[in-house]
C-alpha cells in the first residue's frame, strides 16, 4: 500500500509578523546649560506623533507652531505650514518614523523646533531599538533632567535673564516674574509626570 504524503505545513502567519518594535530618543534642549533633556521610549508613529511625545515629556503646551528638520528635508503639518508658500516641507502626518531612521539602527539625529518666534530647538538622538516587554505600556519618559522652561519667556537668551532674575529677590524685575511664572524650580523633574503627560497627549 502506498503510504500516504505528509500533508505540508502552511507558514505560520504569526512568524511573518515582524516583531514590535520600541524605539529609544533622547532629546535635548539646545542652547541651555545645564541641559534640559528627556529620554523616551516610543512604538513607530507618524513625525506628528512624535511632536506629542515631545510636548508631553518636556512639559510644553502646544501654543505655537513646530516644524522637524531632518537633513535637507523639513517637517511640518499642511494645516499650520502653507505647503505651497514653502515648497520645502513635507507631511509629517504621512511621515512615518521608520521612514527616516537609519536601516541599520546606528545612532542618527535630527532636529525639532517649537515655537518658531522663541526657536526652541531640540535635538532628537535615535538611540536605537530595545527590547518589547509586553508589561509596560508605552509611550514612556525613563530619564530626563531639568524643568521645561516656562512658555513665552523669549528662547534660551530670555530664559536665561529668568533665571537671574528670579534667583535675585532685591532685582526690580523679580516681583514681577515672579507674579508672572509662579512657583518655579529649574531643577525639578519627573519621569512619572513627564509619562503621564505623554500618554494623556497621545
Amino acid at each position: 500500500m502506498a503510504k500516504k504524503k505528509a500533508a505540508q505545513k502552511k507558514p505560520s502567519a504569526r512568524a511573518k509578523k515582524p516583531a514590535k518594535q520600541i524605539y529609544q530618543l533622547k532629546i535635548t534642549l539646545l542652547g541651555i546649560k545645564p541641559k534640559v533633556w528627556r529620554r523616551i521610549q516610543i512604538k513607530e508613529c507618524f513625525l506628528s506623533d512624535l511632536h506629542w511625545h515631545i510636548q508631553g515629556a518636556f512639559g510644553w503646551t502646544n501654543s505655537h507652531l513646530h516644524d522637524f528638520e531632518v537633513g535637507p528635508n523639513r517637517y511640518g503639518i499642511p494645516s499650520m505650514i502653507d505647503m505651497d508658500e514653502m515648497p520645502e516641507y513635507r507631511d509629517s502626518t504621512k511621515t512615518r518614523l521608520r521612514q527616516l531612521l537609519p536601516k541599520d539602527g546606528k545612532p542618527f539625529a535630527f532636529k525639532y523646533n517649537y515655537d518658531l518666534g522663541d526657536n526652541w530647538e531640540h535635538e532628537v538622538l535615535f538611540e536605537g531599538v530595545v527590547a518589547f516587554p509586553r508589561k509596560i505600556k508605552y509611550p514612556v519618559c525613563v530619564e530626563g533632567e531639568r524643568a521645561c522652561p516656562p512658555e513665552d519667556c523669549g528662547g534660551p537668551g530670555g530664559y536665561e535673564r529668568l533665571l537671574e532674575v528670579l534667583a535675585d529677590p532685591v532685582h526690580k524685575e523679580h516681583a514681577h516674574y515672579q507674579d508672572w511664572v509662579g512657583y518655579f524650580d529649574p531643577e525639578y523633574f519627573d519621569t512619572g509626570d513627564a509619562t503621564a503627560a505623554m500618554r494623556e497627549l497621545a
